[in-house]
C-alpha cells in the first residue's frame, strides 16, 4: 500500500483523524493527528496518544517496508490543515489562511491583483437563503488601511467595507487556520481542537 494509505489506515484504527503527513529530505516522517469531531466528550491530543500511535506506526511501517530515518508524531498546531468537509464545519467562525489552485481577479465587487491566490479571513456558510448549505464556503475580511507608526486611529472613523470570497472545496490548493497568537484564550475561541499548551508548541513524541 502507499504511505498515505497505511498511515490513515493505522491512525483511524486507532481512534484518531489523520490532520497531515510530511517528508523531509533529511528523512523525516512527521505525521499530524487529532481527536475525531464531534464527539460526546470534547478531548485534546495528549503525549500518551503520540506514543499509542507512534508505536502502532512503527510495526505498520515495516511490516509494509516503508522507509524513514525518524518518526514524529504530534499534535495539531497554530496552523492546523483542514482536509474536507468535517473540518470546514468544525472551523466555522475562524479566520483562515486559504491559497486558491488558480488566481482570482474580482473578489464580491472589489478588484484585487489578477495574480491573487492567498486570502486570510472569518470562515462562514454559503446558504440558500432558507438555511440550508449549498457546498459552497466563504471567507469575509476587511482591507483596513495601513496606519502609520505614531499615528491615532479616532474611534470616528468608520470600518473598511466587508470583502469576501466565495469558493467550493475542490478550488483549494490548501487551507489552514489563521497563525494568531493570543494568550488570551484563542485555545477556546480559534481552535477547539487544541488545548492552550499544544496552540503554543504542539504535543509530540519522536522516535528515532
Amino acid at each position: 500500500m502507499a504511505l498515505k494509505e497505511i498511515v490513515e489506515q493505522t491512525v483511524c484504527a486507532l481512534g484518531y483523524d489523520l490532520v497531515e503527513i510530511q517528508r523531509s529530505a533529511a528523512g523525516l516522517l512527521r505525521v499530524t493527528i487529532d481527536c475525531p469531531w464531534p464527539a460526546q466528550v470534547e478531548r485534546h491530543v495528549t503525549v500518551e496518544d503520540c506514543e499509542k500511535v507512534t508505536r502502532q506506526l512503527l510495526f505498520a511501517l515495516e511490516v509494509d517496508n516503508i522507509g524513514f530515518a525518524r518518526l514524529e508524531v504530534s499534535s495539531p498546531g497554530i496552523d492546523r490543515l483542514l482536509r474536507g468537509p468535517a473540518d470546514f464545519e468544525r472551523f466555522v467562525g475562524q479566520v483562515l489562511d486559504i491559497t486558491l489552485k488558480f488566481p482570482v481577479g474580482v473578489v464580491a465587487g472589489a478588484t484585487v491583483s489578477a495574480k491573487r491566490k492567498k486570502f486570510r479571513g472569518t470562515l462562514e456558510r454559503v446558504s440558500d437563503g432558507q438555511g440550508h448549505g449549498t457546498g459552497e464556503w466563504q471567507i469575509v475580511w476587511h482591507d483596513e488601511p495601513a496606519i502609520k507608526p505614531g499615528r491615532r486611529i479616532s474611534k470616528k472613523r468608520p470600518p473598511a467595507p466587508a470583502q469576501a470570497l466565495r469558493f467550493a472545496l475542490d478550488e483549494l490548493k490548501e487551507a489552514r487556520l489563521a497563525p494568531i497568537v493570543s494568550f488570551k484564550g484563542r485555545a477556546s475561541r480559534e481552535n477547539p481542537g487544541a488545548s492552550p499548551q499544544q496552540v503554543a508548541t504542539g504535543e509530540s513524541w519522536n522516535e528515532s
